[in-house]
């Protein structure tokens, strides 16, 4: 792997700045989801899957029914300060979470109700932050950028979800979300030294009532956007459920407490970082790839499911890591370089609400299953998801086998 170009957006200030306040507020992000699901499993409920699925349904599915406006509102504001708005509101619910826990009045549909609140403010968040990165460096870099983001946000997710689960022993749940208040901090500074000269501000189109429709059918006259879009909602949807998946085998199966359940999740990101950097060295994002870690996604769930005790599904967690970030982010790296730019906020909201809204549909399926069935059924739902996705992609590749797999920012199949 030659690091030169595998850090090569580094070299860039705004991008150099950007990456150092999301890295710390990204490993306050992660601290706040295993407080979290913690606080949700263990002492609002007796081990309840279903309760921490529809505290990931509320949370998540506003990318869903919002992805019309945030798409909007991504395409045709200034996104740096959008994002100012956004990251000082998440801060902001933290703190509230974080003092109800502290003060002992928690209860589950404060919870619930924190998770909604959450979901709607990063519902905005998400797509002007993610087609944020195409304005701060140049095209030729975004397949890198979008690839170092994904390892900042995974090498962070080594380090938050440790901490996390170590604080909750120490000094209780609470501390954690008040941390991951005091984090944002970082990335709002980042966002005010920016250079914003330097900054390509994407090309604009004239508002118009309906205009975010032109998103819909943008995606729908590219067979490549399509197939790639419907791949990230299956397995979004069905395989991404993580927090339940390993919440319930460290509960359930291993009988593991929080100390434990948190390096589970480190494990995960160990994987999802290198998954990320081979990302970062590659020039383009390929179709052929998404088939790949969606195949290895779906074995690496199934064999999870069968490990016999806990260090082994560790390990299982690392490549099943690697795999999820390869396809996560190969396919963000290949909508933002296949759409045009003035379309490019409205696409990556339906981008972001096939990956992380469907989880509004998964979340609780996936707890059911856990709860009915167990939760290496559950694991055994993720890896029909990896294997389905794959089935789409490839039968894209048959039909279209010409001309598939390279990104184009024209009507084309990619």
């Amino acid at each position: 792997m030659d690091l030169t170009q595998t850090f090569r957006s580094m070299k860039i200030y705004n991008y150099r700045l950007w990456a150092i306040g999301a890295f710390v507020s990204n490993i306050g992000t992660w601290m706040q989801r295993v407080g979290q699901d913690w606080v949700v499993l263990t002492d609002l409920t007796h081990n309840n899957a279903t309760a921490v699925g529809i505290v990931m349904a509320l949370q998540f599915g506003p990318q869903v029914f919002l992805m019309a406006v945030t798409g909007y509102a991504a395409d045709y504001f200034d996104k740096r300060k959008l994002l100012i708005v956004t990251q000082s509101l998440m801060g902001v619910l933290a703190l509230g979470l974080g003092l109800l826990t502290i003060t002992g009045l928690v209860q589950l549909w404060h919870v619930y109700g924190f998770a909604l609140a959450l979901g709607i403010v990063a519902a905005f968040d998400a797509p002007a932050r993610q087609s944020f990165v195409s304005d701060v460096v140049d095209e030729d870099n975004v397949q890198n950028a979008v690839a170092l983001n994904a390892a900042s946000f995974n090498s962070a997710r080594m380090i938050g979800p440790a901490v996390a689960g170590v604080m909750i022993l120490a000094v209780g749940s609470g501390w954690v979300f008040i941390l991951n208040a005091i984090s944002f901090v970082a990335m709002l500074i980042a966002l005010a030294l920016l250079r914003t000269s330097d900054l390509r501000s994407s090309q604009r189109k004239g508002s118009k009532p309906g205009s975010f429709v032109d998103g819909f059918r943008y995606v729908w006259k590219r067979p490549d956007l399509v197939t790639v879009l419907t791949m990230l909602f299956i397995i979004g949807t069905f395989g991404l459920n993580f927090p339940i998946y390993i919440s319930t085998m460290a509960v359930s199966v291993f009988h593991a407490g929080s100390g434990e359940y948190g390096f589970l999740t480190s494990f995960m990101a160990v994987g999802s970082v290198i998954g990320a950097l081979l990302a970062a060295a590659r020039e383009k994002a390929r179709i052929e790839i998404l088939l790949i870690g969606s195949a290895i996604f779906g074995i690496g769930c199934a064999l999870a499911a069968l490990m016999p005790n806990y260090w082994l599904f560790a390990i299982t967690l690392t490549g099943i890591g690697i795999a999820a970030q390869t396809f996560t982010t190969s396919t963000n790296a290949y909508v933002q370089i296949a759409t045009e730019p003035a379309m490019r906020g409205r696409v990556m909201a339906i981008l972001i609400a096939m990956l992380m809204g469907g989880t509004f549909i998964g979340a609780p399926i996936v707890g059911w299953v856990a709860d009915v069935f167990g939760a290496r059924w559950s694991m055994g739902v993720g890896a029909a998801a990896g294997f389905a996705a794959l089935g789409v992609g490839a039968y894209y590749r048959f039909a279209f086998h010409r001309n598939a797999g390279q990104p184009t920012s024209d009507t084309s199949p990619g």
